[in-house]
């Protein structure tokens, strides 16, 4: 890599052309599980990294498994772990080599205890593998790893940027409070234990990235973090894959969702009840899950109202196929209780879909008045405005319309990309003493 000579300092030494703007940043980004099948960070990390190089920057990715998919362009380092989740008998794995590594013994013991410990023995790994590799970058972006190895990098030297999705403090709210026994509470509250860490870290962390206005006004309320310590960027769609399909045609029967069966967040049983109440006046109308069905509420709630085989749900399908469906969707629908961002509804919206969201989190904002808006958790909203979309053909033409053009015109991956690297040279240039 050919570098301009001009540099600041010795440890950690960097060109001030790159803090200027006139030369690439070498940029780490971190996360503990980066697959885009694993959920939103898994697609952030994957988008963010590509709009980074697209810019001219050079991005290497460490992530544990399960590891991501990356532009060619994209260095991947892999940290191993014990991947305790798709280990068929987590318990009997134990082994000596297990036993004579702390960082393993701890994640072996924390996961089979009800523990999530992956954000922090990820942290410990990534903090070792770095101590003699400071110097070959320039700032890390930390993707919501929050962990104490973040600060060991920091405090070796290299400038930390942190990126906020959400506050997992809203997912145990909510994971919780929709828990039916005592026992599942409390091992739901034992699972999110995590969290003391991420918030310790969040507060020790400047400067903060959050993704929505949203998300400012939870992480400050729940973090304590003051809001002037935050700058909102909004994520980007990937605009060229999730784009209208015009020879694909559009069914006038079909809604469509993608989300996690069994993740009250997501909201998808207040959605079954909506469509169960509008099977009486459309009898043929279908309803298409992009997710996973598994035992628990959601297929409770399919058996009791008697439409377990009228809810269709397909899973491992890749970004093309989901595209393909949306283009033949009537409706999409976004029913989540709280999203930091909500990609699924920038990606209906993106493809032209009349979409139909609740209020939770940050839908109002990436969704804007290209979609109807209703109240969270709250199935005959939900229902209400689904009716008038599927008696209504011309508002719904008119909807596709200004979707795409919405996503196109506020919601493009490079337009955030700059914005973080701007970030990224407001926050060398303040660790090197440097006015922009």
């Amino acid at each position: 890599m050919n570098r301009p000579e001009a540099r600041i300092g010795d440890a950690g030494a960097v060109p001030i052309e790159a803090i200027k703007g006139d030369a690439p940043l070498r940029i780490l980004l971190p996360s503990y599980r980066s697959d885009p099948h694993t959920g939103g960070q898994g697609i952030y990390m994957r988008l963010i990294s590509k709009a980074l190089v697209d810019l001219g920057h050079h991005v290497d990715v460490i992530s544990g498994p399960p590891y991501p998919i990356l532009d060619k362009r994209i260095g991947l380092i892999k940290l191993p772990s014990l991947d305790m989740y798709s280990r068929e008998n987590p318990i009997t794995c134990l082994s000596r080599e297990i036993l004579l590594n702390k960082t393993d013994l701890f994640e072996w013991w924390s996961h089979n205890w009800g523990g999530f410990p992956e954000p922090y023995t990820f942290g410990e790994r990534m903090a070792d593998y770095m101590r003699d590799k400071i110097d070959q970058y320039d700032i890390m972006h930390d993707n919501q790893t929050l962990c104490y190895g973040m600060l060991d990098v920091r405090d070796m030297g290299l400038p930390v940027v942190g990126t906020i999705h959400h506050p997992i403090t809203m997912d145990k709210r909510i994971d919780i409070a929709h828990a039916k026994w005592p026992h599942i509470k409390f091992l739901k509250w034992r699972w999110y234990s995590f969290l003391k860490m991420q918030i310790k870290v969040a507060r020790q962390l400047e400067p903060l990235i959050v993704v929505s206005d949203s998300t400012k006004r939870d992480v400050e309320k729940d973090f304590g973090i003051p809001a002037e310590r935050m700058t909102r960027i909004h994520h980007g769609i990937d605009h060229e894959l999730f784009a209208p399909q015009p020879h694909i045609t559009r069914k006038s029967n079909r809604l469509m969702v993608t989300a996690s069966a069994d993740v009250p967040l997501k909201g998808l049983i207040y959605l079954i009840r909506a469509y169960h109440s509008l099977l009486t006046e459309h009898s043929d109308l279908e309803l298409l899950v992009v997710g996973q069905l598994r035992e628990g509420q959601t297929m409770d709630e399919l058996n009791r109202l008697g439409i377990r085989n009228r809810v269709k749900f397909v899973s491992g399908l890749s970004g093309e196929d989901i595209r393909d469906l949306y283009a033949e969707a009537t409706i999409a629908v976004s029913p989540s209780v709280y999203e930091g961002f909500g990609f699924p509804a920038g990606e209906a919206l993106s493809c032209g879909v009349p979409l139909v969201a609740t209020d939770g989190g940050s839908l109002p904002e990436v969704v804007g008045d290209a979609g109807i808006i209703v109240p969270h958790s709250n199935p005959p909203a939900l229902a209400e405005a689904i009716r008038r979309l599927l008696k209504d053909p011309a508002q719904r033409e008119n909807m596709s319309v200004k979707a795409r053009q919405h996503i196109l015109d506020s919601f493009k991956w490079e337009r955030c990309a700059r914005n973080v690297v701007a970030m990224y040279r407001r926050t060398l240039a303040a660790h090197h003493g440097i006015s922009l």
